[in-house]
């Protein structure tokens, strides 16, 4: 990526799909070039979450809702401590942020932190687009960065792209650290960072746990010195087919019997652990508006999504696994792809979204109670 700073918002910039497909627009937030795979969220507000979640490591996201920075940009939503997404495209940004918690706009935010942009586009021409052909590699170029579109194009097409891609150890902490319980402690986590967001971490302090946040490249022996009553797998960018030392340690943990939960990534980590296959899926699903059934109860809960992978797992039948019976706990009533897993012979279990979502909405955010009830099991 090169990026110059100054002149974003008015220079002339295109975005360029691998397939030769092109869209005209003006420069949004940095000025330069980037590339990554163009995906599309249909969430109209928490763009701040979708910006700072490391789940979107080497993406572009493209967002639907027309109308994007209305309410500016605060120090208390961020997901982490920077803009993971690669590049970001919006039709008609704010002039200007109205909001009693703004501190700057996000033009300003993605300029400051070097987020190569593009508005001006027919965004649903471009995820229409998308929808039909699938995720793909993308470019976008402005200021000098512009020249004839057959060079940017070959540009594109030489940037890697996301199937096989290892990308968990780029955006995890490096690190080991510890977020406190909330009130009276009541139980310890070791949490597997993959990509975590901020809000998982607290979700389970506000239920009285004290997490261990440790870093992707945790060993099995790392886990269990904090002495938990759980094991948690965060979410996370990249391939999941890539993911073996995860995948190991989550076999570990499973072995012991130890409560386990998984998020997004940990979803797709706790398939691979029980003999499933994953496999990519065609634009994924993004936003916060997504139904997913929980099959256990009946309910539906609408959700909040990052994924562009998923578990090739039997929706129709218990499966024998090396740890007991599975079950597909949960299912996207969109396009019948698997939501969740949970073994009936030990406490694991685990959902492809986020129930903790601070962009809302928050129906989901019951199954870090399912979590503590599991460690109060064990521990009875």
């Amino acid at each position: 990526m090169t990026i110059s700073t100054r002149g974003a918002g008015k220079a002339p910039a295109v975005l360029v799909l691998e397939d030769g497909r092109s869209f005209r627009g003006r420069a949004y937030g940095a000025v330069g070039e980037t590339f990554g795979e163009a995906v599309f969220s249909t969430g109209m507000t928490g763009y701040q979450e979708t910006l700072t979640d490391p789940s979107y490591h080497r993406q572009v996201v493209v967002m639907t809702a027309p109308h994007v920075g209305n309410t500016g940009v605060n120090d208390e939503d961020p997901e982490s401590k920077r803009i993971w997404v690669s590049g970001y495209v919006v039709r008609d940004p704010a002039r200007t942020p109205s909001n009693w918690r703004s501190r700057r706009s996000l033009d300003e935010e993605l300029e400051s932190q070097g987020v190569v942009g593009i508005s001006g586009i027919d965004t649903r021409a471009l995820t229409r687009h998308l929808r039909e052909r699938g995720a793909m590699r993308v470019g976008i170029f402005s200021g000098n960065s512009l020249q004839d579109e057959g060079m940017l194009l070959a540009k594109v097409r030489q940037a890697p792209e996301m199937s096989g891609a290892d990308l968990a150890a780029e955006v995890a902490t490096k690190e080991a650290y510890v977020v406190p319980a909330i009130g009276t402690k009541k139980y310890t986590v070791a949490a597997i960072d993959l990509g975590i967001k901020g809000m998982t971490p607290h979700r389970m302090a506000e239920r009285g746990i004290e997490v261990h946040v440790l870093p992707a490249t945790a060993t099995l022996e790392d886990v269990y010195a904090v002495e938990p009553d759980g094991v948690f797998f965060s979410n996370g960018p990249g391939d999941p087919s890539t993911a073996d030392h995860p995948v190991s340690v989550m076999r570990g943990v499973l072995e012991r019997k130890t409560p386990l939960f998984g998020i997004c990534f940990g979803n797709q980590i706790l398939g691979r652990s029980l003999g499933f296959g994953t496999y990519k899926l065609k634009y994924g699903h993004r936003g916060i508006n997504q139904p997913v059934q929980d099959r256990t109860t009946g309910k539906v809960e609408v959700t909040a999504h990052n994924h562009g992978f998923a578990v090739d797992a039997p929706l129709d039948k218990v499966s024998d696994t090396e740890f007991g019976r599975a079950e597909v706990s949960h299912v996207c009533l969109n396009d019948q792809v698997v939501e969740g897993l949970q073994l009936l012979d030990q406490p694991a279990f685990s959902v492809q979204y986020h129930p903790e979502a601070a962009a809302g909405p928050h129906d989901a955010a019951y199954l870090f109670d399912r979590f503590v009830t599991l460690m109060e099991g064990q521990r009875a």
